[in-house]
């Protein structure tokens, strides 16, 4: 039957992703189980998107409570659970406004369109440009995979849209010698996720922001995947002391539910007035009360502060495999934002990993990622581990061999 259900989709599904041969069909907690009956510890979290785990009895409780109460009105009326997020939202950050969208795409668009028409309404007709990074993840719309630098994301859309430079991440020097008078902003993950997991330097993010008070410049923070407790503060920005113009949020707000938000200061917000932006799902009541408790679940069961102690306890044991496996190259990130640099292909670790029950990411062909539920246990990542030390094993003398 799953094979079957599975071929069908093959038939009728856009080809846009390469899908592993399984169903998934419930979960709790950090586990999943497919149509097979099996189990899988998921250290890949919808990437990074249930923060809270699988079925979570608050989130539900929260979404088919709403659903009993109203699914949906238009965006020219107000609703409780969207005041309330936002309200929420405002208090736990530098913002001072919020835009709801649908995606982290939605939020990056949002983000763009605002930081250009801040100058245009200021009279700064010329100043459109954005510089973005190296090796950045924006998303798949035009306007965002035209800001992402990556050329594998860009490739077959040509002509993408004009405006956007790039400069390689944690060089403020290239940085500063590419903001001109057309510059309006610059826009960056404090942690680059899908460009490999990297981490700036220290005093790398405080330099940007200097940079762009002294030319005037906003600074956007993409915290769609590092956002909502992902790297050990509620927000990544937050580790280096210093706050951006524009940030925008996604993946983990609604735990799996659809939803974007872009958040801005009182002064920048103000160039969006009535008709300037919009979104018809935007911000609608189910997925709102969703993410309002999230919100609240993260706070009241101390969820970030688990994350933090798990993402350190994660590290320390990749680390003792590196140092027990030459074909790990390095280990790092923030939180449970982690990667392990392999000198080998890491796809074929993903498979063994997934056949023994445990899903993991590769990205950039050799980085292992590891973004689990931050509600991870240290037995579930130990077990991870047990499995890791293994298949790097049998990894290592398969090369050899050859």
């Amino acid at each position: 039957m799953t094979a079957e259900r599975m071929k069908r989709a093959d038939q009728v599904m856009a080809a846009t992703y390469q899908r592993f041969p399984v169903v998934f069909e419930k979960g709790s907690g950090c586990k999943l189980q497919d149509t097979e009956g099996r189990t899988y510890t998921d250290f890949v979290a919808g990437i990074a998107v249930c923060n809270l785990g699988h079925a979570h009895p608050r989130i539900s409780e929260a979404v088919a409570r709403q659903a009993d109460l109203l699914l949906h009105v238009s965006n020219l009326y107000y609703t409780l659970p969207q005041i309330d997020l936002a309200a929420w939202l405002v208090e736990n950050s530098f913002a001072d406004r919020v835009f709801f969208g649908n995606s982290g795409a939605e939020a990056n668009e949002a983000a763009i369109k605002l930081a250009r028409k801040y100058f245009k309404d200021r009279g700064e007709t010329d100043r459109f440009r954005i510089v973005a990074m190296e090796r950045s993840f924006h998303g798949r719309t035009l306007a965002t995979l035209s800001a992402t630098g990556q050329e594998k994301i860009r490739k077959g859309f040509d002509p993408v849209l004009d405006g956007f430079d790039f400069v390689p991440f944690n060089d403020i020097e290239a940085l500063q010698s590419s903001i001109g008078p057309a510059t309006c902003a610059v826009l960056l993950e404090p942690v680059q996720g899908e460009g490999g997991v990297r981490v700036p330097d220290e005093n790398y993010l405080p330099a940007v922001r200097k940079i762009c008070d002294e030319t005037g410049t906003l600074l956007i923070f993409d915290e769609i995947q590092t956002g909502m407790g992902r790297t050990g503060q509620l927000f990544a920005y937050q580790h280096f002391g210093i706050e951006p113009d524009i940030m925008t949020l996604a993946k983990a707000l609604a735990n799996g539910l659809p939803i974007g938000a872009m958040l801005a200061t009182e002064t920048v917000a103000a160039a969006f007035g009535p008709g300037a932006h919009a979104s018809t799902f935007g911000g609608t009541p189910i997925v709102t009360a969703a993410a309002l408790e999230v919100c609240k679940v993260l706070v009241e069961e101390q969820v970030v502060k688990n994350g933090k102690a798990a993402g350190a306890y994660l590290r320390e044991k990749l680390l003792e495999l590196k140092g027990r496996h030459a074909i790990i190259e390095d280990v790092r990130g923030l939180g449970l934002l982690l990667g392990m640099k392999l000198k080998i292909d890491g796809a074929s670790l993903v498979k063994q990993c997934m056949q023994k029950g445990f899903l993991i990411n590769c990205i950039q062909d050799r980085i292992l990622r590891f973004i689990p539920p931050l509600i991870i246990s240290q037995e579930e990542i130990d077990q991870l581990i047990e499995c890791l030390d293994g298949a790097l094993s049998d990894a290592a003398t398969s090369e050899h061999s050859n």
